[in-house]
């Protein structure tokens, strides 16, 4: 048994160690930690992406652009008539001879294609196993012919303990439960409502609805809805969702996922439907 947090005489505290602690505190996966301006990101012009301050977890690896700074990424044109997908990936790197590490921001360029661009690969890696390289998909940008047309941040502000510790007083104070009408959930023309019921206890949602589509559903993604803004979940959210026929009979899984920015996106799979029922609850 090795002391980490003790003094010993000598430094003695590895990088690996400090990595071990916020994992197991933190968590092992990838967060914008609550600071500076969140790693807010920022079209300077049509191909350089400004990232404003703030921190980042990823697999226990602590990084930031520090305060009162930002950083800055190129972003490759595009190609007229063509669409693409760049990954803009935080890189942790380590120089087996020296140990030395870092990291550094990366774009990784996509495949251009006329339609249905696809986001290109990049190196997962564990620090804890000792792998060199390790990328953390931090931003999307979407180009359509030579400009960028959207950039998507990929990973969600994590809570500090003084939110949650609020949070959890409004949940434990609210004991109202509220009923809103369907108006709250703006389906997209190509469904039809046949039920949709929406509740509201503090900021605890329940929502259940069956809807039916014009057109034979296949495997593809639907933006079937928009949820209006005080009814949006503080992180992606999937709910139970499931499709049949005009009876509700010969039922098939799907995949239903609730956005922060309010989409509704419903995936299927399997047997072709036009009847969904979608049910969930979540906090907002």
């Amino acid at each position: 048994m090795k002391i980490v947090t003790g003094k010993t005489g000598t430094p003695h505290v590895t990088s690996q160690e400090f990595r071990q602690f916020v994992e197991g505190t933190v968590g092992q996966e990838s967060y914008i930690l609550a600071s500076g301006e969140n790693l807010e990101p920022e079209l300077s012009s049509n191909n350089l992406l400004k990232i404003r301050s703030g921190m980042m977890c990823h697999h226990g690896n602590i990084s930031c652009v520090e305060l009162g700074t930002y950083d800055e990424v190129t972003i490759q044109n595009g190609n007229q008539g063509m669409k693409r997908i760049d990954l803009v990936v935080n890189r942790y790197s380590k120089n087996d001879e020296t140990g030395l590490e870092e990291n550094n921001w990366v774009v990784i360029q996509g495949t251009p294609a006329a339609e249905d661009p696809v986001a290109p690969a990049y190196t997962e890696g564990n620090l804890q196993e000792g792998d060199l390289v390790d990328d953390c998909p931090v931003f999307e940008a979407h180009l359509d012919g030579i400009n960028v047309t959207e950039i998507v941040k990929l990973l969600d502000v994590s809570q500090n303990m003084s939110t949650l510790n609020a949070d959890l007083s409004d949940l434990t104070n609210e004991t109202t439960t509220t009923e809103y009408d369907k108006t709250v959930i703006n389906f997209t023309s190509a469904w039809s409502t046949r039920r949709c019921e929406v509740y509201k206890t503090g900021r605890i949602v329940q929502l259940s609805a069956r809807i039916y589509s014009g057109t034979i559903l296949k495997d593809y993604e639907y933006t079937i809805a928009n949820v209006n803004t005080e009814f949006r979940p503080a992180h992606e959210t999937p709910i139970y969702a499931v499709a049949g026929d005009v009876y509700m009979q010969n039922l098939s899984p799907c995949m239903c996922l609730i956005q922060p920015g309010g989409k509704i996106l419903f995936k299927t799979s399997g047997n072709q439907k036009q009847y969904v029922d979608i049910a969930g609850t979540y906090i907002v």
